[in-house]
């Protein structure tokens, strides 16, 4: 039972209720359909020359075998040999039922283990086509979910699909096929007796047919949940010092215990209705086994069948129950196996924003013109991020992007590395339109780096190499040293082979923003984009980095999104920004002269540190 908690400890300001109200997932209301299951059934086609008729051949002699044995047990052992006193017809006759049952689990051994390697080949290729779409989505769809959500349709979702593939699939043919056989077997035994046994079955399709809309919407629902607890984990997790520096964490678990609670209803909720399947076929059984011994024992008392088919039809039932409440369970594993197909599918048909035209260009010497011509931008087409944006950059030169927070800044650099796509207006690179440039080619000529730097888990070397995966360890050294990364390195453990965690937790601030530096610097890029990249690094680190940008930055386009003086003073151009609008533009000294915004940010800065 479920610890109960106080109503202390339950009670949560509201505010940190709303936190997951931006949430894409919710449960998608879709009709079950055939097209859709067909699209998940066509992961297999790779693999329709080798594995999946090796199960379908072990599949069928297990079937043909299971359909011989209680004729050859019934009418022939006995009837023809136990009857009639044959014994040398009995001998032969176990003999062979024995070979059979040898062969029967030859081919169930086979079976379990090719549908096994199937489905595992199967759900590896599904994970990895959704992994590779999602890479490939645009920014905006990344905006509106959580990293959580998406782990849970990557991860989750597929592994809900793996009892599907593994057995459903092929059970669910095996079963459907020996239902046929033995109802034809059944049949041509007693017609009679057959039509007696088998007319409670459709009361029985009616009332699971009845559920099917409730448990696969029950289905839906808990993905949805596990979906918002992964996402309230990952955020948890990664904020942990947040929640302690402001003494959270009461409200933190009781969000948790919420989330946790609803998780935990919304399974009892599905395996109760789950669970109603099994029962039904049950009873079913029961009443059919009834009608078997009344009706019967009746047509053998009138001679109407023998003793053998009796006992065959014995058999039979026996079987034929068995399948019809596997296919109850498989029916099951179906309608979740839907639910997270349609969460899977749902990103699947999630097409990019941000995409290549069809011919586009592929630009091998980038120079580094940056034009925009009046560029309008908006990231929720209800409010302008940038309003008729007009400048140029031209090759090589170094510019900065001043202003408050939220002016646009951030969005002309996006806009540079086509993240996003301009709302209305042209951003041209060397004279062409940024859209009908390959990303491919676009985005190799840039190197970005953020003032929130990710450190992958690996090694500093590896960490440094990411953005050219082709370069030397001598060419990363070299990259370090430039930058000034290269002594903190060497003093780590192990050097340029010490493991560093996700985030590179056990570097400083400092360190982390050093490595993003010679990462970028070694992917030797022809425009660079720093965006608040020395904020949080020391005097005595940006001293260093400011003497490496000097030299490192010569013939390359640049753009310097920061408030600090020191990085922006020296800019070839500097563009001030207001509001989405570019309201100054020319180098220090000429904007100091006019005593407009920018005169006003450096003077605003001079009395900060002054006052500090």
């Amino acid at each position: 039972m479920k610890k109960q908690q106080s109503e202390s400890e339950r009670k949560v300001h509201p505010n940190v209720l709303d936190r997951f109200h931006y949430s894409q997932d919710r449960v998608i209301e879709k009709p079950f359909n055939w097209e859709q299951l067909l699209r998940l059934l066509s992961y297999m086609k790779p693999y329709a020359k080798n594995l999946l008729p090796l199960s379908l051949v072990s599949v069928f002699i297990t079937m043909i075998i299971r359909l011989v044995i209680p004729i050859l047990i019934g009418v022939y052992i006995l009837e023809k040999a136990i009857v009639e006193k044959n014994g040398e017809l009995l001998t032969w006759l176990i003999v062979a039922v024995g070979i059979l049952y040898l062969l029967s689990y030859l081919s169930n051994y086979f079976r379990i283990r090719w549908t096994n390697q199937l489905g595992q080949n199967i759900i590896y290729d599904l994970r990895k086509h959704l992994f590779t779409h999602v890479e490939r989505l645009s920014h905006r769809f990344f905006d509106s979910r959580s990293a959580g959500s998406i782990l849970v349709r990557i991860m989750n979702d597929t592994n809900s699909l793996q009892e599907l593939f593994t057995n459903g699939v092929i059970n669910l043919l095996m079963d459907a096929i020996m239902l046929v056989g033995i109802i034809i077997i059944l049949f041509s035994l007693s017609p009679q007796l057959a039509l007696a046994v088998m007319v409670i079955l459709p009361i029985m399709f009616l009332i699971t047919t009845k559920l099917r809309r409730n448990i696969r919407k029950s289905w839906q629902i808990v993905r949805l949940k596990q979906s918002k607890m992964n996402s309230h984990l990952n955020e948890s997790i990664q904020g942990i010092r947040i929640t302690q520096s402001f003494t959270q964490e009461r409200e933190n678990m009781a969000f948790f215990d919420g989330i946790n609670t609803e998780n935990y209803e919304s399974w009892r909720n599905a395996t109760k209705r789950n669970a109603m399947f099994r029962p039904f076929v049950e009873m079913t059984n029961a009443v059919g086994t009834i009608i078997l011994i009344l009706y019967g024992s009746h047509l053998l008392q009138s001679n109407m069948i023998t003793l053998g088919v009796f006992v065959s039809f014995v058999f039979y039932l026996g079987m034929f129950w068995e399948p019809i409440s596997r296919l109850g369970q498989i029916y099951n594993q179906l309608l979740m196996a839907m639910a997270s197909s349609e969460r899977i599918f749902e990103f699947l048909d999630e097409k990019p924003i941000v995409s290549d035209r069809e011919n586009a260009i592929e630009l091998d010497e980038v120079k580094g013109h940056i034009q925009f011509e009046n560029v309008y931008f908006s990231y929720d087409q209800k409010r302008s991020a940038l309003n008729g944006i007009n400048l140029e950059i031209r090759p090589g030169q170094r510019v900065a992007l001043v202003g408050h927070t939220g002016s646009g800044k951030t969005t002309i650099a996006n806009l540079v590395a086509r993240f996003y796509d301009a709302t209305d207006g042209v951003v041209k690179i060397d004279g062409y339109n940024i859209k009908d440039i390959s990303l491919q080619s676009l985005r190799k000529n840039i190197s970005i780096v953020l003032q929130e730097t990710f450190i992958f888990s690996g090694t500093i070397m590896e960490n440094i190499r990411f953005g050219r995966p082709d370069a030397t360890d001598e060419e990363v050294v070299e990259a370090a040293k430039a930058i000034g990364a290269h002594d903190f390195i060497v003093k780590l453990p192990n050097g340029y082979d010490t493991e560093v965690e996700e985030r590179g937790n056990i570097l400083s601030v400092g360190e982390r923003q050093l490595l993003s530096f010679a990462r970028a610097l070694l992917a030797d890029p022809k425009i660079l984009i720093l965006d608040e990249a020395t904020a949080s690094i020391d005097t005595e680190s940006e001293v260093r980095i400011q003497t490496a940008l000097q030299r490192l930055l010569k013939g390359r386009t640049s753009i310097i999104i920061a408030h600090r003086l020191s990085t922006i003073r020296d800019a070839d151009k500097i563009f001030v920004l207001d509001h989405g609008n570019l309201i100054e533009q020319g180098n220090h000294e000429q904007l100091m002269e006019k005593r407009g915004e920018y005169y006003k940010l450096v003077s605003a800065q001079f009395k900060m540190l002054g006052a500090g």
